[in-house]
């Protein structure tokens, strides 16, 4: 293992996002506020509880849910599509480091912006409502579990991508849409009977709830089926991404 490859990979990477304070931390959590002003303590003072839940409250983990995907999706892509755009892939490809070691790296440093960006997110919620944490090691798991997974996922976004509008598709398109319908910013027990079955096919349902859990000790499914749901996808990604090292696939620009 080339630990100076990988470190100078993740160190690159976090002076990236250092570099860019402002795009890469600071808006994300501002956009975020606002749902929090808008939500949680506007429409939420108004609203009932939600399973003995204020709803203020009840949306802090969809909406970090939902910064989080996103973020880690976008921080991984952006992350190796850019040699490939400026051509500078080349010499990530002529070093010597092994394509684990560059998965390493890119993913680490990925995942540890999107972590850093969720526990900012929960300490920014404190500002405008209160909440209560049951199994902070259970929400610290649940965020760098989902936050590894979607980098990596990202990551095979990025290589997939050979242009700009790519990058977004996903996010935007997929991703964006899933969280929002799954059970973010309500529980999918309200719904009819057959809109739950059918949510229950949303692969995001199962992240939020699962980090809900985490939080207040209940969910709308099981919390084994949340773990098992998350770490299939990271072994589905894990998976993916090593079938394109074998192949050599859109390693190239």
């Amino acid at each position: 293992m080339n630990i100076h490859g990988v470190r100078a990979i993740y160190r690159f990477e976090m002076a990236r996002t250092f570099r860019t304070l402002m795009q890469s931390i600071a808006s994300p959590v501002l956009s975020t506020s606002l749902y929090f002003v808008v939500f949680g303590a506007a429409i939420g003072s108004r609203m009932g509880d939600i399973g003995g839940v204020s709803y203020g409250a009840f949306i802090i983990p969809g909406l970090i849910m939902l910064s989080l995907l996103n973020e880690s999706i976008s921080n991984a892509s952006f992350g190796i599509y850019m040699p490939k755009w400026a051509g500078t892939i080349y010499e990530l490809l002529s070093a010597p480091v092994s394509y684990v070691e560059v998965v390493l790296g890119y993913v680490g440093a990925a995942a540890t912006k999107s972590v850093i960006l969720g526990l900012l997110i929960l300490a920014t919620a404190r500002i405008f409502v209160d909440y209560e944490i049951l199994h902070p090691f259970w929400m610290i798991g649940f965020l760098i579990l989902t936050a590894v997974t979607f980098s990596l996922f990202g990551f095979i976004i990025g290589l997939w991508a050979d242009d700009f509008q790519k990058l977004q598709v996903v996010p935007l398109m997929v991703i964006t849409p899933l969280t929002f319908l799954g059970g973010s910013f309500y529980s999918i027990s309200m719904l009819p009977p057959v809109w739950q079955k059918i949510t229950l096919f949303n692969p995001v349902v199962y992240l939020v709830n699962g980090f809900r859990w985490s939080f207040y000790g209940q969910a709308d499914v099981n919390i084994a089926v949340s773990v098992g749901a998350t770490v299939g996808f990271l072994v589905l990604c894990l998976g993916v991404v090593w079938w394109i090292f074998r192949t050599g696939w859109k390693l190239k620009a």
